[in-house]
């Protein structure tokens, strides 16, 4: 397995990590009922709460496109020391988002953010060119 899709398969445990500390957090919000129900009607989430689902959003989105560059950059065996790199680079920025964003770390969120995309776009990058 290459070093790239190493990152990604711990980018999906990470998801999964981080959809379960915004669940435990919007069960304190909204007790494990709703949590478990229809959920047809949105409550009002503390801020925190939003800001952890907003941020799982967000990995979801980022997680998308890291997996589009991480298979064109196996499939085409263009693995390097270059894409290793920003692979990884990627990963510290993800799990540096999530808590940055949870706490309102403004603007070390966007920061951190703008890190994993352009090492995203660097592994792309490097499969074009």
């Amino acid at each position: 397995m290459t070093p790239e899709l190493t990152v990604l398969a711990l980018g999906a445990i990470l998801q999964m990590v981080q959809i379960a500390i915004a669940g435990a957090v919007m069960n304190k919000d909204v007790g494990r009922d709703w949590n478990t129900g229809a959920r047809d009607r949105e409550p009002d989430f503390s801020p925190l709460t939003g800001r952890l689902r907003r941020a799982v959003n967000n990995m979801f989105e980022s997680l998308a496109l890291f997996t589009i560059a991480v298979l064109v950059i196996t499939l085409s065996e263009q693995s390097s020391g270059v894409t290793e790199v920003a692979a990884w680079i990627w990963l510290l920025a993800r799990l540096l988002y999530f808590p940055a964003y949870g706490l309102g770390l403004s603007p070390w969120r966007s920061i951190v953010w703008a890190i994993g995309t352009i090492a995203t776009l660097v592994i792309l990058g490097v499969s074009l060119f």
